[in-house]
């Protein structure tokens, strides 16, 4: 199964604060570990939410809002893509991850759709 492995940004890292020589380290080694497993798919750092902007829909019209966007605990500083057998496989590997900020910090993990969960809902018919 897939996963994202989301680093949810916290105030530093919406400041842009950059990670230190020590921790881009232990992440370089950590990474290292997930790519000789077979696990690693992708893996980025986001910049602050001041540099994005995000889109909404209503109906046809798009209004463009620009950042920063202030609920920082909803916001992603970073992400993993993974291949892992199991959910808590996953949890394993960030059990064994570097805290990625120099405070507290969070991570998440979401399961990812496959093609195979699409084609069950297009058989199953449209929601009512």
């Amino acid at each position: 199964m897939k996963v994202m492995v989301l680093v949810k940004a916290t105030k530093d890292s919406e400041k842009g604060l950059m990670p230190s020589q020590t921790l881009l380290a232990e992440m370089g080694k950590f990474n290292e570990e997930l790519v000789k497993a077979g696990v690693l798919l992708a893996a980025e750092g986001l910049r602050p939410s001041a540099k994005g902007k995000r889109v909404q829909f209503s109906g046809r019209h798009r209004t463009v809002v620009d950042g920063p966007f202030t609920e920082t605990k909803e916001l992603v500083a970073g992400f993993w893509l993974w291949q892992v057998r199991s959910i808590d496989e996953a949890v394993e590997w960030v059990k064994r991850c570097p805290n990625p900020m120099p405070g507290d910090s969070e991570i998440e993990i979401r399961p990812i759709f496959d093609m195979e969960d699409f084609a069950a809902a297009t058989a199953a018919g449209p929601a009512g």
